[in-house]
């Protein structure tokens, strides 16, 4: 007999890419479509130096605003509406940074975009995966996510043919493409989940240990990844003396990773479990972050950047696996979701700016950065490694709770 309850595959994949172009538009445009743009900005007039780096703190802290007010937004309309909001601000406020009337005009929009960002981080996920099958949620999370990946890998090869045609028209370009995303998902995006009202009725249950432990992992995989993200090109190109042409190509080669990994560890999150898969990428990102001081030809710096690239997108669908193990219904794992993402947003932003002074106090030693930055991983992998020698109860919650909770198909 047939199964009504058995989403049909369009059923599925058409809020997955919904939420793919979510995180295209908010995150990998909004925020990675700046990072070629600052030599453009500055040799423009449009602002100076100093400027443009305090307008690029301006998206990260936007992000960490969006994390805060995502879901206390989502909560007085929806979810549904809130994503479309958030998504129909970022795609506007491409269209007005076209226009540098002011540092303070521009700085506004930039934090607007950041603050869709962060609150469509937050409520994606929570949107989208009640409607996949639990055996499909790892790999579902990580298309949703490969949208970051996707807007990392168009910052090297999309930005730099529109800046051929002007900085303003760059900014109008992309708009133009945030504005076909959004339309394109704006009937794809699902109704606010069934589940919801069963949630409030469940008794509260007590949060996992585990749960506060992953906030802290996730805090120090934020600062453990700004660095390769941030200085890696300018290291290929002048600490290493190999010039922009190779620092772009090594890009090239980050931004591959970054499309692979969220799909790749949401499949590690199905088949081995979120814990499990967590401590394998851990361990083989410390070990690649610390050989890159170590590191000079160009076929091991580009097998590094793949692997490093894939992390900043692909450890989101593996904490978010984690969350769903470890919490049994849909309201906490909501909840944990926000704070985690706060969590990742205030480290990311503060290692941003800690990671800038030391390296020009330091007079530009990248191989410090990187060292220190592969200790922060390391500490996010012994924080996990303590819990499994402290002989904690299972904290994974049975596949029958999440039955109950209504949130297995």
């Amino acid at each position: 007999m047939l199964d009504t309850h058995t989403p049909s595959h369009r059923a599925i994949w058409l809020p997955i890419f919904a939420g793919l172009c979510a995180s295209l538009v908010s995150i990998g445009l909004a925020r990675f479509a700046y990072t070629p743009l600052i030599p453009s900005l500055i040799q423009a007039h449009w602002f100076s130096a100093s400027d443009v780096v305090y307008l690029g703190a301006a998206n990260l802290v936007g992000y960490l605003v969006g994390a805060l007010i995502g879901r206390p937004l989502a909560q007085r309309t929806s979810n549904k509406s809130t994503l479309r909001l958030m998504m129909v601000a970022v795609t506007v406020a491409f269209f007005a940074c076209g226009f540098p009337l002011s540092l303070v005009w521009f700085f506004a929009w930039r934090l607007l975009s950041g603050i869709g960002g962060g609150a469509i981080m937050v409520l994606v996920a929570a949107t989208v995966l009640p409607h996949v099958p639990a055996a499909r949620r790892g790999l579902a999370s990580g298309a949703i996510f490969l949208g970051i990946g996707l807007g990392i890998a168009g910052s090297g090869t999309l930005v730099p043919p529109l800046l051929s045609l002007g900085l303003q028209q760059t900014w109008f370009g992309l708009g133009l493409l945030a504005l076909v995303l959004t339309a394109a998902s704006w009937l794809a995006w699902p109704n606010d989940t069934l589940h919801e009202t069963v949630v409030h009725a469940v008794t509260p249950v007590p949060t996992p240990a585990g749960v506060y432990l992953l906030f802290a992992q996730y805090a120090f995989m934020a600062a453990g990844l700004v660095p390769a993200m941030v200085f890696l090109v300018d290291y290929v190109a002048r600490g290493l003396g190999d010039g922009a042409q190779v620092g772009a190509m090594v890009w090239v080669m980050y931004g591959l990773g970054s499309i692979v990994g969220p799909v790749t560890y949401g499949f590690l999150a199905d088949k081995l479990g979120a814990r499990s898969s967590i401590r394998l990428v851990l361990a083989v990102q410390a070990v690649a972050v610390g050989l890159l001081p170590f590191t000079h030809s160009f076929i091991a710096l580009a097998t590094l950047a793949v692997i490093l690239g894939s992390f900043p997108p692909g450890i989101v669908p593996l904490a978010l696996a984690r969350v769903h193990e470890l919490l049994p219904n849909h309201h906490q794992q909501q909840v944990a979701w926000s704070r985690a993402t706060v969590s990742f947003a205030t480290f990311q932003a503060l290692s941003g700016f800690a990671y800038s002074v030391l390296f020009n106090g330091s007079g530009g030693n990248h191989a410090l950065l990187f060292m220190l930055a592969a200790g922060a991983i390391v500490i996010a992998l012994l924080l996990e490694l303590g819990l499994l020698l402290n002989r904690r109860p299972l904290t994974t919650v049975p596949t029958h709770t999440l039955t109950l909770t209504g949130l297995t198909q």
